[in-house]
């Protein structure tokens, strides 16, 4: 599917302005990891099991998502060095748990899209 694109050029010079120092104040790259992290289907499942479990041991990950305790470990680490779970151990035991509500929030709002896009899809 090709883009539109304008037929003329009309830029408007004081909201390219006001755009260009939001940009500025903005570390996209800071952001583009947290979506990187997203992007991986066994993270992205990872995040969603939290959100309907507040938290889940390491071996209840692995279970859950069908891998090995080291490749849900994997997963994990990456998920807690973009912030995006935190943990707690209970002697031998580590509990992972999504970091803050904004985690829910951005996994659940994801959820939601994709199902309208689905819907949207079979409508068609």
């Amino acid at each position: 599917m090709k883009a539109p694109q304008c037929e003329t050029i009309a830029i408007q010079n004081e909201d390219v302005g006001v755009l260009q120092q939001a940009l500025t104040d903005l570390d996209a790259t800071r952001v583009s990891r947290l979506f990187k992290a997203f992007a991986d289907p066994t993270r992205l499942k990872v995040l969603y099991v939290l959100t309907l479990e507040a938290e889940l041991c390491v071996c209840d990950v692995a279970a859950v998502i069908k891998h090995s305790n080291a490749t849900a470990s994997h997963h994990l680490r990456t998920l807690l060095e973009q912030g995006l779970v935190k943990y707690r151990k209970d002697g031998k035991v580590v509990y992972y748990s999504l970091d803050d509500d904004h985690v829910r929030l951005l996994v659940e709002i994801a959820m939601a899209h994709s199902a309208e896009q689905d819907e949207s899809e079979s409508d068609t």
